[in-house]
Formats: structure tokens, C-alpha cells, sequence
């Protein structure tokens, strides 16, 4: 089998375009080739590794090993970088190395100019940086977004805690003034109650009871001090009225006593059916006799000025169970829904 027409050979000039792997610089090492036209039995194959090229000084090989695992660590940090990161591949340019069919004759024998491929994008596509970096943006804005919530969520609830506090102190506050007002309407509607009651005993009583004169003027009153009075303050009540004006018996009850007292003058003595003894003193006349029964408004007798008197009036003197000392008569007439 006839073998291929060997070439002439030319001699080997590397190229030195500034983009190749010594960046501008010119190394010896690298070349030069032969050229390899290879026949029938230059292919048979051979026990243990083939040769494929030969290199003068085995500049190939070492550059190859050297460059191979540059390019897979550049790989492995630009991909490491796109996931973890999220930022933009940074393009890092390398050579474009000859192809085995180049170094086998299956191509064109020259060198294909460099160009600057990016090793961080070896491997990782443009959808894949997109993606990854969507996905690192997307994560971080759940982050932020999580966290906002949490902080809206605690104020919200911080929120509601203070405005239960300040409802449950209000509903408190009302609570208890609604309570005192309840108290004070109870109250009040007990002492209008207590009072309707009384004015109505009183009303009842006063049909039982009368004052003991009319035309009268109230010219001195219980305790009232006095030296023109033997025991230094005045012991009754006093009605000036004209003389003869007529006396009244203040309650049904019994004369016990009538006729002259001394510094009391012509005087009569109403026992009521309770012990309380009524005086009248100072009469001009007496109409009634011991142990007469009478009523209530019935006549007993006539204002004068007899006994130890200025003027005509009508003395009045209450003692509760007969007792030697007296009380106030204005009190005890009140009480007995009289205003005199």
C-alpha cells in the first residue's frame, strides 16, 4: 500500500499572539513540531500507551498537565462562585490549545488564533448564573421579608396587649363608677323612702297632735341663759300672745295637775298616755279640772301673765315620763310633725 507524499518541511515558528498561554511572552520550550503524515503501519497498534505525537523536550505534555488542571480548578471556583455568591461570572480569558484532530493531520495545521473564553462560564450556562443568581435575590428577600413580618407581628401583638390593658383598666374604671353611682342611687332612694315614710308618720301624727295657741310670736326658746330665771337658763318654750287667747291641749290625754305653781303662776299639766307631761304656765284662767279626760285641740285654759313674767305669754314645758328635768319642747313638737 503506498504511503501519503511527505510534505517538505518547513520550519517551525510559534506564534506569538499576545492572547496565547504566556501572555505575550515567547517560550522556547513550546516547539518546534514535526510534522506526523501517518501511514498504514505507523497506525497498527502497539501493546502499552500510544504514542501519538513526538515532542521535542516534552514541552506538551508538562503544559497540557499544567493547563488541564488550571482550567478544571477555574471551572470548579467559577461555578462555586456563580452558586454560592449569586454575582456575575468574572471572565477570565485562556488560550484555545490545538485540537488532537490537528495534531493527528485530520485538520488544518494552523494554530487557530486565542480567544478569550471565560473559565468561570466553562460548564455553567447563562441560564444557569441567571438562575442561581435569582434564586440567592429571591432567598434574601424571603429572609427580609420573614423577618419583617416577625417585627410587624410583635408590634401588632405588643400593640394589642396595650390596648387589652388600657379597655380592661377602662372597663375597671367604669365598673366602679358605675358602682359608686349605683350605691349613691341606692342610697339616695333609701333616703327619699325613709323620708316619704317619715313625712307621712309625721302627717299622721300632726292629725293627732296641735300646737297649744294661735297668734303667737316665739320670744324665747329652751336653754336660752338668763338671770330673770331661778336656775340660770330658760326651761321652755315661750308663745307671746294677748292675754286670753285660748290654750289648746296638744294631745288627748289626762290633767294630772291644775292650778297655782308659784313662779309658774296659774298652771295645768296634760299627762299624755306615753308618761310625757306637757306644762302650761303663766294662765290667766284655767277651764279644766284634775283628773278631767280631754282631747286633742280641746280648750284647757287662757294665756295670761300670772307668776314671774314680764308680759303675757304662754310657757310651755316637756317632761318625758314625768322627770323633774325637761328637754327641748321645739324638738319634741317637730317630732311630732309640728312647725311651730
Amino acid at each position: 500500500m503506498a504511503s501519503n507524499r511527505p510534505a517538505p518541511e518547513a520550519p517551525y515558528e510559534p506564534s506569538r499572539h499576545p492572547e496565547t498561554f504566556g501572555y505575550g511572552d515567547f517560550r522556547a520550550d513550546e516547539g518546534p513540531w514535526e510534522e506526523w503524515n501517518p501511514t498504514e503501519d505507523s497506525l497498527q497498534q502497539v501493546r502499552g500507551r500510544h504514542r501519538v505525537a513526538k515532542q521535542r523536550g516534552g514541552g506538551l505534555a508538562r503544559s497540557s498537565t499544567v493547563l488541564g488542571v488550571g482550567v478544571i480548578a477555574a471551572v470548579g471556583a467559577g461555578g462555586m462562585a456563580s452558586a454560592n455568591t449569586g454575582k456575575p461570572p468574572v471572565s477570565i480569558a485562556m488560550p484555545d490549545l490545538p485540537s488532537v484532530d490537528s495534531l493527528l493531520g485530520n485538520g488544518s495545521q494552523e494554530t487557530p488564533a486565542g480567544s478569550g473564553t471565560a473559565l468561570s462560564a466553562l460548564g455553567v450556562s447563562s441560564d444557569d448564573s441567571a438562575q442561581g443568581a435569582d434564586d440567592a435575590g429571591e432567598a434574601l428577600r424571603n429572609r427580609i421579608m420573614a423577618q419583617a413580618e416577625r417585627q410587624q407581628g410583635q408590634a401588632e401583638n405588643k400593640a394589642t396587649a396595650a390596648a387589652d390593658q388600657r379597655i380592661l383598666a377602662a372597663a375597671a374604671q367604669a365598673e366602679k363608677v358605675a358602682a359608686t353611682q349605683a350605691a349613691d342611687a341606692k342610697e339616695k332612694a333609701a333616703a327619699e323612702v325613709k323620708k316619704q315614710a317619715e313625712a307621712e308618720r309625721l302627717a299622721k301624727l300632726a292629725k293627732q297632735y296641735t300646737l297649744p295657741t294661735s297668734s303667737y310670736t316665739i320670744t324665747s326658746t329652751f336653754g336660752q341663759a338668763g338671770a330673770m330665771w331661778s336656775s340660770g337658763y330658760h326651761t321652755g318654750l315661750d308663745f307671746a300672745a294677748p292675754t286670753g287667747t285660748l290654750i289648746k291641749a296638744i294631745h288627748s290625754g289626762t290633767i294630772t295637775e291644775a292650778g297655782w305653781a308659784g313662779s309658774y303662776g296659774y298652771r295645768t299639766i296634760l299627762t299624755l298616755n306615753d308618761g310625757t307631761e306637757l306644762w302650761f304656765c303663766h294662765q290667766s284662767s284655767i277651764s279644766v279640772k284634775t283628773g278631767q279626760k280631754v282631747a286633742t285641740g280641746e280648750i284647757i285654759g287662757r294665756v295670761g301673765a300670772t307668776g314671774n313674767v314680764t308680759g303675757p305669754h304662754l310657757h310651755l314645758e316637756v317632761h318625758p315620763g314625768g322627770q323633774a328635768t325637761g328637754i327641748d319642747p321645739m324638738t319634741w313638737l317637730r317630732g311630732k310633725g309640728l312647725n311651730p
